[in-house]
């Protein structure tokens, strides 16, 4: 069993096709949607996990890319700057999953990139700009 969080770039050909339903119908993997942005006549994104039996995971992921979607691992859409982070630790209480976390011993701050969903919380409100969101680039 296989499970990952991409970012898929959709071409506006493609915004009203039934693109990720085929992905449970045609291979069956389940997905849940993190985070969508999708208009008629433009490109859309749209942030996924999915997971599935290995072969599967990897001819829906073929599927997704023959119909001229691109594919991205979602851990390269946010970036933690850590230089330019004072640990602070603000940024901790406004993380819905908790990809931000504080050590209470050493009161650092670290970044899961696996946990992130690219709510873009963080960005927004980081008074250092040690957050940086790479989605709509």
């Amino acid at each position: 069993m296989r499970t990952e969080r991409i970012v898929l770039h959709f071409p506006k050909e493609l915004a009203d096709k039934p693109v990720i339903v085929n992905l449970v119908k045609k291979f069956n993997l389940d997905f849940n949607i993190l985070k969508a942005t999708i208009t008629p006549d433009a490109e859309g994104v749209m942030v996924l996990e999915i997971t599935g039996e290995d072969n599967k995971f990897s001819e829906g992921i073929e599927y997704l890319k023959e119909l001229g979607v691109s594919i991205q691992p979602l851990s390269k859409d946010v970036i933690w700057l850590e230089d330019k982070c004072v640990h602070c630790g603000y940024c901790v209480s406004y993380c819905p999953t908790k990809a931000l976390n504080r050590d209470e011993k050493t009161l650092t701050v670290s970044f899961d990139s696996q946990k992130c969903t690219a709510c873009g919380i963080c960005v927004e409100i980081c008074p250092y700009s040690a957050m940086e969101m790479k989605i709509f680039v």
